[in-house]
């Protein structure tokens, strides 16, 4: 029953990583609930482990030790190539420095969700990548690599690139911390959009203050999490 009532289970996860200077702890037994059609942020200062609590979610990373499930799917038990298909259909990432393939026009980064995956007939691939390319004004740049791009436009190309497959879950690394704040804020829009059309939006930020829109915040620390404004509803739903 719980699992169908969450669309991310998060249970008793903790993240290690080793190296010459020892063994690293970013996540310290962290469990979260997150229902579909939450607009969630999560909060910390740098080397809080708000970045790999996402990259948890997203199966970029693997636990260390506990359970990850999103959309009914246990993700720490899949392996590399179960999870690429898995995040494909599932998951749309938005990256701080965007990531887009500089050899590859812009509508050509949006489609390549869908090359990958296959999610639609290749002659709809085009016409829905310039439909999502619409939504942010983007059109006239179809045809252009990414390097003429500015940031501000090259992100509204991520978060069209990460719209491409539909999926239900979109997760967003730091997506304004290269832009300047008019831009910001025309970005953080699109996302509040995307909550108010069902998706699962889940963003990290180092600054509390730059999260409009997101009715639910939590706040890292340590690899722990602090507080939680969702929690107390949590709470009354399992009493």
């Amino acid at each position: 029953m719980e699992q169908q009532a969450y669309l991310i289970l998060i249970k008793q996860v903790t993240k290690t990583f080793e190296s010459k200077a020892g063994v690293f702890t970013a996540l310290r037994q962290v469990n979260l609930d997150i229902k579909g059609g939450e607009f969630v942020t999560i909060i910390g200062k740098s080397g809080s482990g708000k970045s790999t609590l996402l990259n948890i979610v997203a199966g970029i990373d693997r636990p260390t030790s506990g359970e990850v499930i999103v959309s009914g799917t246990s993700v720490h038990t899949l392996n590399e190539s179960q999870t690429a298909v898995w995040r494909g259909k599932t998951i749309g990432v938005v990256f701080q420095f965007f990531q887009l393939l500089p050899t590859l026009t812009v509508i050509e980064n949006v489609m390549l969700p869908m090359d990958f995956c296959r999610t639609y007939p290749f002659q709809e691939r085009q016409p829905r990548a310039m439909k999502l390319l619409e939504r942010v004004g983007m059109t006239e740049h179809a045809g252009k690599l990414p390097s003429t791009l500015s940031g501000g436009e090259q992100q509204r190309v991520a978060f069209c690139r990460a719209l491409a497959n539909d999926p239900p879950i979109i997760v967003a690394d730091e997506p304004t911390g290269n832009l300047d704040s008019q831009t910001a804020e025309k970005v953080m829009g699109l996302f509040g959009g995307l909550a108010r059309d069902g998706k699962t939006v889940i963003m990290v930020t180092h600054e509390r203050n730059n999260t409009p829109g997101a009715a639910r915040k939590i706040v890292l620390n340590d690899g722990a999490i602090m507080s939680d404004t969702g929690a107390s509803n949590r709470r009354e739903e399992h009493a």
